[in-house]
């Protein structure tokens, strides 16, 4: 796997593997070329992140400066900023989807 491919802090992952598979989390930390640690700032909170192989993971063309920017100042990033990332994201891909509940 090449470092292209590798995903970077505060970049969206889908989870391909596990009990939440479909999900969307951001990426909080980079352990090495396999592993990496997520979370979703919901269901898994920036201060219990879920480590996760990368051939585990789609990472998606987006990364969200909000996460980089707070993690560059204070090391962490709140789980409002988490929710919000992956929120932006998926109301971004799901417009069709939502448009049914008027």
């Amino acid at each position: 796997m090449n470092a292209q491919s590798s995903p970077q802090v505060g970049q969206l992952v889908r989870i391909l593997k596990g009990k939440d598979a479909g999900e969307v989390a951001v990426v909080i930390n980079v352990v090495d070329s396999r592993f990496v640690y997520i979370a979703d700032g919901d269901k898994r909170k920036f201060d219990v992140p879920k480590k996760k192989s990368i051939l585990h993971l789609e990472p998606l063309p987006i990364v969200s400066s909000e996460v980089v920017n707070s993690l560059n100042e204070s090391g962490r990033v709140t789980n409002g900023k988490l929710r919000f990332a992956v929120t932006k994201f998926l109301k971004s891909t799901d417009k069709s989807a939502n448009e049914k509940g008027d």
